[in-house]
């Protein structure tokens, strides 16, 4: 017992930071949010929770501007006022934050926020084991080799809830009757909009999938709906 007391006081001490983490998220989002009632999109809000046998979904501006959407612990959804100006500025359609909308409700339907807290606590006990067992034969980088290894760990977990978050999206836009050609007509707008320079940096270490892989699995999907 006395020799599983640390891991059990890293893993609460781990759990601790991700939960008040978690609240100052929620603060910061209740301070700087407003409720999305947009003429464009309530509507597709409406068929969205028509699509899952739900009242209309329930959305709000977070008052930032870089474009994003965020579906935070609490189940709440969020698209940044950078991407509602991207609409009002014709550059995306009301369709295509739909299927943002669409993708977040993927994250809060997979309980993804949830398995994030417990990825972040098995990540750094990777990382610090590392960093102990390596630094005994490479002094001075070992903490450099656990970060990385554990940065690319949580990468990885983050693309795979991407897929799942999109596939649910696509599920849900198609039963909505508006169709995947949203998300991926977004998808390849997505670096222009966010900036992004996109293949700069190895796969391994992104949080997201490529666009075109992404796009790839929705059409896979597709084909194999239809099929069935």
């Amino acid at each position: 017992m006395l020799r599983l007391t640390p891991i059990l006081l890293l893993i609460l001490y781990l759990a601790a930071m991700w939960f008040f983490s978690a609240w100052r998220l929620r603060q910061e989002l209740n301070q700087k949010s407003t409720p999305l009632t947009h003429p464009r999109l309530t509507p597709l809000l409406k068929r969205l929770g028509e699509a899952m046998d739900m009242p209309p979904v329930k959305a709000f501006i977070y008052e930032v501007e870089p474009v994003n959407g965020l579906a935070a612990p609490d189940g709440r959804i969020f698209l940044t006022r950078g991407f509602i100006r991207k609409l009002d500025g014709c550059q995306v359609t009301a369709e295509e934050l739909a299927s943002v909308v669409a993708h977040e409700l993927g994250h809060v339907a997979h309980g993804h926020a949830r398995r994030r807290m417990i990825d972040f606590a098995g990540q750094n006990a990777i990382r610090l084991a590392l960093a102990g067992v390596i630094g005994r034969f490479i002094p001075g980088i070992g903490h450099w080799i656990g970060s990385l290894v554990a940065t690319a760990i949580a990468a990885r977990l983050s693309r795979q809830d991407e897929f799942e978050a999109d596939r649910f999206a696509s599920a849900l836009m198609i039963r909505a009757g508006l169709g995947t050609e949203p998300q991926k007509s977004l998808f390849q707008k997505l670096d222009r909009l966010t900036g992004s320079p996109g293949g700069t940096m190895p796969v391994w270490f992104l949080s997201h999938p490529p666009a075109a892989q992404r796009i790839a699995a929705i059409e896979a999907h597709e084909r194999r709906w239809q099929q069935g």
